[in-house]
């Protein structure tokens, strides 16, 4: 019996917290991702040649013939979701998560199958919201093809996939980035309009673990934070896809609070789930000053 095979660039997407954005407005969530696949991802789809194989309600899979047209769907994807998401609270957003992975697949109908979309959906699994994780394969191929920055994760071990990878994540920088800020004025000219009430930036959090893994509840830490924060209505805090830039930079954090113009808090997260610890640190943009705020267990 003929296989039918052919190396491919898989794209696996699904929406970060579905069911929790479908059991708070199932009506409305449904029709927003109705109206994001017409207008957002099914036309970059077609944009880089790619073919959606599989709808999955929430999320697609997704055969490109390149891995560069791949990871620049998926980044422009991103990209355009977090401008539809500034200023949408932080819990109603809807934000994908993706993973790409390049590999042989069995071609049956209009169906594909293998190893390589499992390791797709798996790296999906283990993307941030709002962002994307490519294996070491993707990596090889796409490494100095595109003007994209890649983190790398090291290696991680996907479920019920037999050998840890080496896995990569695109450093997502938003058009207006904090980093931006550093030189005040903008693409008018004018410098950057303070907020009409207090304001914070939530950095995301350190992993002081030896525990990769730990960065995902690290950063959900922040988010938590980030979302909890953002209830206040007196109060202006930074979106998450902006105060994330930060990740990795050796920065000190009296100056990501000028650059932000915000108040900053910053976290470590020690030790491991089981017995996690908490310390955070803020700076206050006028003055400078940085400050503990104690540890939290």
């Amino acid at each position: 019996m003929h296989i039918d095979r052919r190396l491919a660039a898989i794209l696996a997407a699904d929406v970060a917290g579905s069911c929790r954005l479908i059991g708070a407005d199932e009506e409305g969530t449904l029709a927003q991702l109705k109206a994001l696949r017409k207008t957002l991802f099914d036309p970059k789809i077609a944009e880089h040649h790619g073919r959606i194989v599989k709808n999955t309600g929430d999320g697609a899979l997704v055969e490109f013939g390149s891995v560069v047209d791949a990871i620049r769907c998926a980044v422009e994807v991103q990209h355009d979701m977090a401008e539809q998401n500034i200023d949408v609270p932080q819990d109603k957003r809807i934000e994908f998560r993706i993973g790409s992975h390049v590999d042989d697949i069995i071609i049956e109908d209009d169906d594909f199958f293998g190893d390589g979309v499992n390791i797709a959906v798996r790296l999906e699994g283990i993307a941030e919201p709002g962002g994307v994780s490519i294996s070491d394969d993707a990596h090889r191929q796409i490494r100095g093809k595109v003007d994209i920055t890649f983190e790398d994760m090291g290696s991680q071990s996907l479920k019920n996939i037999a050998e840890p990878m080496r896995v990569w994540r695109v450093r997502m920088v938003p058009d207006f980035s904090p980093a931006m800020l550093t030189n005040s004025p903008t693409r008018t000219g004018q410098p950057l309009a303070l907020p009409d009430k207090p304001s914070i930036a939530v950095l995301p959090f350190e992993n002081m673990s030896d525990c990769a893994e730990d960065i995902y509840f690290a950063d959900g830490i922040a988010e938590d934070i980030i979302t909890e924060l953002s209830r206040y209505p007196d109060l202006f805090v930074t979106a998450r896809n902006s105060s994330f830039t930060f990740r990795g930079r050796a920065v000190l954090i009296a100056d990501v609070a000028r650059e932000t113009r915000r108040a900053v808090r910053r976290g470590r997260k020690c030790a491991a789930r089981r017995q996690p610890r908490s310390n955070y640190s803020a700076a206050d943009r006028r003055s400078q000053r940085q400050a503990p705020l104690g540890a939290a267990l």
